[in-house]
């Protein structure tokens, strides 16, 4: 029975080297997990039955090679598409063949129909844009084969409440332009050409866009109105005109000062500016100029802010993906737009899944049904971009176990020799 007991030993050793050299083998392979071995002795079964005491097993035998879903460490690439789970999760991916498989190596590329796909072709799932308005991105609840839309995304027309926001300091020193030394030009004269330098206080021009996406130069002239002579107090008070692409400006409104030199009230310091007939053909042009901001202190004209809220049309630049998965593209109009949600999902019994080779596990009935989510919900890891996840396996630790294997298949070899 020896030579049956040696056998198994010898065979349980082999399997076990296997195991290890299969670590060492893939100790570079990008989200390798480590597997090791486990051993059970066999015993004969009587009919009759058996004492205990005289109980003799005849062996060894591998009865399970488990894997150790340990975190792996992260390691920085020169593609942003690399993608590390740190935490728990793996991967969906979308087969060539239509199946779904799982895996933790997140190196990626864009393929030429646009999709996101591991080196052998595998799309990455993710969450595609259901909705996006007012800045809120809502995705679609069912994952799928994430795709970047390589197309100009729209121009969009200044408009609304805060088509232009300006943040400035009007000089409380300043008096009407007929009042200065030497004087200037009052009333401000719109049909100059040009506009007079002295004829208003301060001015300030900013970019803005119809519907086309066509730029033009929105100019701001304000001009501080005049009291009874430059010895007397002066109003509270400045006159707001624009001109759009050097014509003639119109008077948009005027803006009144608190004694604390700010405006008491947001919607009196919100102007409204129109254009209609507009040479490109774009919708007209209809916002608000929102100067609630401006203050009037004793200290010369400064702007500290200039915003307006329409862009013309761009093309897609560069992807970045946040933490939580979104994947968002910025393009060459300084926009940001999120594209989808990456998915990931986890499982009951990682030990269950069933490897395919290239990094990918299946499901089985023994790892129980997926759970799928985005990153950083519920269990589920987060993700770090531009990373990779190194494989777990210890090399130190693979070696001794070589040589522990080694002994005993040694050990297993003499028992042969001696029966």
């Amino acid at each position: 029975m020896a030579f049956q007991q040696g056998l198994s030993g010898l065979a349980s050793s082999s399997k076990a080297i296997d195991v290890t050299s299969n670590n060492i083998a893939n100790s570079s392979t990008v989200g390798f997990k480590a597997a090791s071995a486990q051993f059970a002795d066999v015993f004969a079964s009587a009919l009759s039955g058996a004492s205990t005491g005289l109980q003799v097993g005849i062996g060894g035998t591998v009865n399970a090679v488990r894997q150790a879903f340990t975190q792996g460490n992260l390691a920085t690439s020169n593609n942003p598409l690399d993608l590390a789970i740190n935490g728990n999760g793996f991967f969906r991916m979308e087969r060539t063949d239509g199946s779904i498989a799982y895996t933790r190596n997140g190196q990626f590329d864009i393929d030429r129909n646009g999709f996101i796909v591991s080196p052998i072709g595998d799309r990455l799932s993710g969450f595609p844009v259901a909705t996006q308005q007012g800045g809120v991105t809502i995705f679609a609840g069912q994952p799928s084969a994430l795709r970047i839309d390589n197309s100009n995304i729209p121009p969009r027309a200044t408009q609304g409440a805060t088509g232009v926001t300006i943040a400035a300091n009007l000089d409380s020193r300043d008096i009407n332009p007929q009042f200065m030394d030497p004087p200037g030009t009052s009333p401000f004269d719109p049909t100059a050409d040009p506009i007079p330098v002295n004829s208003y206080n301060a001015t300030t021009s900013l970019t803005v866009y119809d519907s086309l996406g066509n730029p033009f130069a929105l100019t701001l002239y304000f001009v501080r109105n005049p009291g009874a002579s430059a010895t007397d107090p002066q109003p509270r008070e400045w006159t707001v005109w624009a001109s759009l692409d050097g014509d003639e400006p119109t008077n948009v409104g005027e803006l009144e000062f608190n004694s604390n030199g700010t405006i008491d009230d947001p919607t009196t310091g919100r102007l409204n500016f129109a254009r209609a007939g507009l040479a490109s053909g774009a919708d007209d042009l209809d916002f608000d100029i929102d100067l609630s901001r401006v203050t009037q202190f004793g200290s010369a004209f400064a702007v500290t802010n200039l915003g307006q809220n329409g862009y013309t049309t761009g093309q897609i630049t560069g992807l970045v993906t946040t933490r939580d998965g979104i994947v968002q593209g910025r393009y060459s109009n300084g926009e940001t737009r999120d594209i989808g949600r990456i998915a990931l999902a986890n499982f009951t019994s990682p030990n269950g899944l069933i490897s395919l080779g290239n990094n990918l596990w299946a499901e089985s009935p023994e790892s129980g049904q997926p759970i799928v989510g985005a990153p950083g919900t519920g269990v589920l890891g987060v993700l770090s971009s531009g990373t990779v996840e190194e494989s777990n396996v210890d090399l130190t630790q693979e070696l001794v176990q070589l040589i522990i294997q080694q002994r005993n298949y040694q050990a297993n070899a003499q028992s042969i020799r001696t029966q």
